[in-house]
């Protein structure tokens, strides 16, 4: 299983931060390429996606919230720092994640 990271052109420690909590499978979209906006597409695997909501756009954010939502993908709204993406995981098993 993995987890999508989605926005941001640099993820700075966040990647790092996620193995230490035994993520290890982490897939980065900067959501930046047409294709990613259009037509997002996530592997059979991804067990959460997270959006970066600072670093991307209102409608690539609702295009990969309906493709999350038909494929039953956990997804979280965060900002791009490490506190509020940890307070969001929170919630979730992390072990199932990695």
């Amino acid at each position: 299983m993995s987890v999508m990271l989605v926005g941001a052109d640099h993820l700075g420690n966040i990647e790092k931060n996620l193995q230490m909590m035994g993520i290890h499978r982490i897939e980065h979209v900067t959501g930046r390429n047409v294709s990613d906006r259009k037509k997002f597409k996530c592997s059979l695997s991804t067990a959460l996606i997270v959006i970066f909501i600072d670093y991307i756009n209102h409608a690539t954010a609702k295009n990969i919230k309906n493709m999350a939502k038909s494929q039953g993908v956990p997804l979280i709204f965060a900002n791009r720092s490490w506190s509020s993406l940890q307070d969001k995981l929170a919630g979730f098993n992390v072990s199932e994640l990695g």
